[in-house]
């Protein structure tokens, strides 16, 4: 008789657990707001306990989680979170990252501009190191302006990644609102067209992350095993979760509004019809058997997304079951810690992730969507 010995066990059971991925228990009563505020609480004080950033406490990795603490904030007014945002604010020194010229640096200032409208200390936030970046971002040249960079990924524009939509365009619309300064916005609009222009796909109602994904007709086509085109959950997430934020700050009266509005509808079409039936996306939306397993960010993202149309009235009421499912799913990945798993790990296209992986914008998003879910009637 064979023994099987203990790595060998391990390594079975944990990819057994890789695939059967975070999956929803029927039992859980996950919409209980009072279980959602503190699933939630649990999450932010794992996170707090555990930094972790990709180049600097200032980078778009901190600014997507401190965007979901400040969703949070704004749903519960639970001062922990207040306390979490102005204490990494006061420790940043109200700094951005130092690439004035790339979108993901200017993330961290979403939390900065929510504490000066939300706080009410006078003199407390900074928001000159902000207005600096604006500046140079919109209106001094750099090379991705001028075109010169002609590599694969379609750096010819300014926001040539679809992720730069959740982390500029909705510091700029706040901003724009918080100083009276519609420049802002209407500079916002500009840059953000060039984006939707260029990597948008109007048939599948899903935005590629980059040019490298973008169908020309031609045999280098990138395609998925199952021959369609590669959308990326967490990229179409950073979209959609980025233009709930810019509605809700948006001027109504804004000549330019119903183009995002549209645009939502549309991706929220989307992103509800091919929901996977245990409520959470897969990592590649269009061939979600290449890693079959539930991701976080990219599901928290949507999550958050889809309620807060259903909240202000953009989405039928009709699709809460969808979001409920979803948001289900989401809590069955979190630890009994508090730690948020199944995160991807940052990158670029679809790629697996695990039951102990984890990043902070995952548990940014995890708080966005159960700050939506708790609005909910």
């Amino acid at each position: 008789m064979v023994k099987v010995s203990v790595v060998k066990f391990i390594t079975f059971f944990a990819a057994v657990n890789l695939l059967l991925g975070c999956k929803v228990s029927a039992q859980t009563n996950t919409l209980d707001k009072n279980f959602i505020k503190a699933s939630m609480i649990k999450a932010l004080e794992w996170q707090e306990a555990h930094p972790i950033f990709a180049i600097a406490p200032t980078d778009w990795t901190a600014g997507a989680y401190y965007t979901g603490v400040a969703k949070a904030h704004q749903a519960t007014k639970d001062q922990m979170y207040m306390a979490a945002l102005k204490n990494q604010a006061y420790w940043n020194n109200w700094q951005t990252y130092s690439r004035l010229h790339h979108a993901d640096d200017v993330a961290i200032s979403y939390s900065y501009l929510y504490i000066d409208i939300n706080d009410g200390r006078r003199n407390f936030v900074d928001l000159e190191p902000t207005k600096k970046f604006l500046d140079a971002h919109l209106f001094d040249d750099d090379e991705w302006k001028k075109g010169t960079d002609k590599s694969e990924y379609g750096r010819t524009i300014l926001w040539w990644w679809c992720d730069a939509l959740f982390m500029a365009p909705p510091v700029l619309n706040l901003y724009a609102k918080h100083t009276k300064q519609p420049k802002y916005l209407d500079e916002m609009h500009k840059f953000y067209m060039q984006t939707y222009n260029q990597l948008y796909d109007k048939e599948e109602q899903l935005f590629a992350r980059d040019m490298r994904f973008v169908w020309t007709g031609s045999d280098k086509d990138q395609k998925e095993p199952n021959g369609k085109k590669i959308f990326w959950s967490r990229g179409n997430g950073w979209v959609i979760a980025g233009l709930a934020l810019i509605l809700e700050d948006m001027p109504k009266d804004y000549e330019h509004r119903p183009f995002y509005e549209n645009l939502y509808k549309e991706m929220a079409e989307k992103i509800i019809s091919i929901q996977p039936k245990d409520g959470v996306w897969r990592t590649s939306l269009l061939c979600p058997e290449t890693y079959n397993h539930g991701e976080v960010s990219g599901s928290a993202f949507h999550t958050y997304a889809l309620a807060w149309g259903i909240n202000n009235g953009l989405l039928d009421k009709k699709h809460i079951p969808a979001v409920k499912k979803a948001w289900n799913g989401l809590v069955k990945c979190q630890h009994k810690d508090g730690r948020v798993g199944w995160v991807q790990n940052i990158g670029a296209f679809p790629e697996p992730a695990s039951y102990d992986s984890y990043q902070n914008f995952g548990t940014g998003a995890f708080l966005m969507a159960g700050s939506e879910i708790l609005k909910m009637q």
